[in-house]
């Protein structure tokens, strides 16, 4: 199965912006999706790689709240605000929110195509990350209670004697746990056992 190509959406209630926008668009290397609204793009979006132009104003979910559904439902995308003149206290909100940057309409073309080159490869970055997120998480859930006991006493700096009177078994016993935590997680040190734990906490 071929990884759908990172994709820019086009999320606005106005049919010829959008119209006008993946014309524009076209003359990229990026797929085009377009949504009227916040909710069509939520019922769509595949977990695909890509970035978004949102509108601010929209009827029902406007781009403030889509921005909140996105981080609630962990959709991570990098996303340029597309804003008119009075929308521009929105936008600085949107922008507190985590929005990569905003554009007023009416815009200069090129500065637009410059935002979404920029917003797609910080897409890629973020998209690999949360790759990798979810492969530490299903690595995770393969450990055993006991292991991921270890694992958290091992992570805040206990020796094997102190993880064995902790938990009451003897340090043989937690020697064995510690190097099966350590396979599970392919973590080829201690640091880095560490730094896993700590992305599974953020």
């Amino acid at each position: 199965m071929t990884k759908a190509k990172p994709a820019v959406f086009i999320v606005d209630d106005d049919a010829d912006f959008r119209d006008s926008m993946q014309w524009l668009l076209e003359s990229t290397p990026y797929p085009v999706e377009t949504f009227a609204s916040a909710q069509a793009f939520l019922d769509a979006y595949d977990g695909r790689a890509g970035c978004m132009l949102l509108d601010v104003r929209m009827p029902e979910i406007n781009g403030l709240a889509l921005q909140q559904l996105m981080r609630e439902q962990d959709i991570r995308l990098p996303v340029v605000i597309i804003t008119g003149h009075g929308d521009v206290p929105m936008a600085v909100n949107a922008m507190k929110n985590g929005a990569l940057d905003f554009i007023e309409k009416p815009f200069d073309d090129e500065i637009l195509l410059q935002l979404v080159d920029r917003a797609m490869t910080e897409a890629e970055k973020l998209f690999s990350e949360q790759q990798q997120e979810r492969e530490l998480r299903t690595l995770y859930e393969v450990l055993s209670r006991r292991e991921r006991e270890v694992m958290q006493l091992v992570v805040s700096g206990n020796s094997n004697r102190e993880i064995a009177e902790t938990l009451g078994i003897s340090p043989k016993t937690v020697e064995v746990h510690r190097s099966r935590v350590m396979s599970k997680m392919r973590a080829e040190s201690l640091a880095a056992l560490v730094q896993m734990n700590n992305r599974l906490n953020a």
